[in-house]
């Protein structure tokens, strides 16, 4: 039996949106290179964030979309227009969210529900909004309020310092196994959501459970 905590924090993109999603919208715009596209433009988003970070020249989620879509266009030969990368970095603001996402989080009646992510506030807000979840909530944070990303200490420190918690009351789920690493390393219990069966990375620390879903939270309630 876990320890029942008192936060569940979630991250976003990956763990309760499909970022690949988006592949649809790539798809129109560029027929049979959406699906390629979409896997580019997620890989070079993270980096170019992360990157940006150690360079000490941070630009927000938003600009590093942009940027890492323009990227993924270059690689793929596909030749855009300005109104064509508009219509595609509007479709963050319209992932489809992981089936079970709703009913998962209409039974978290008794825990403290927040948001933890590298998007911007304007991002998260249009998203959650747009998929009808915002009111199953309480407290959306994100990082760009210290410009400092996760898995840094600093960025999951934001939310925590306010939260009159101890670390080991806070469960964080999300299916990066880089944000998991980075919640384990600052004390919080952490839970990875890993929905495409892939091994854990290489790191000294590793998650206290891992689930295919969020079917499982009730364990720690």
């Amino acid at each position: 039996m876990k320890q029942p905590i008192k936060a569940i924090v979630f991250d976003v993109y990956g763990t309760l949106f499909d970022v690949h999603s988006v592949k649809d919208a790539c798809e129109q715009e560029f027929p049979e290179k959406g699906a390629a596209i979409s896997q580019v433009w997620r890989t070079k988003q993270l980096e170019y964030f992360f990157w940006r970070h150690m360079m000490g020249r941070y630009e927000d989620f938003d600009k590093v979309t942009r940027d890492a879509l323009r990227y993924a266009l270059a690689v793929h030969d596909a030749t855009s227009t300005e109104e064509i990368e508009q219509r595609l970095v509007a479709s963050y603001a319209h992932l489809t969210p992981y089936e079970e996402v709703e009913s998962v989080l209409k039974e978290l009646h008794d825990v403290k529900t927040v948001i933890l992510s590298n998007g911007t506030d304007e991002m998260l807000e249009a998203l959650l909004r747009n998929a009808g979840l915002s009111d199953y909530f309480d407290e959306v944070v994100s990082v760009d309020g210290i410009k400092q990303p996760k898995p840094t200490p600093a960025a999951y420190m934001h939310w925590f310092k306010t939260s009159g918690l101890r670390r080991d009351e806070v469960l964080f789920l999300s299916s990066n196994g880089w944000d998991i690493a980075g919640a384990k390393n600052f004390g919080f219990h952490a839970a990875w959501i890993n929905r495409n069966d892939l091994p854990f990375e290489e790191f000294d620390v590793k998650p206290d459970a891992v689930y295919p879903n969020l079917n499982h939270l009730s364990e720690w309630l």
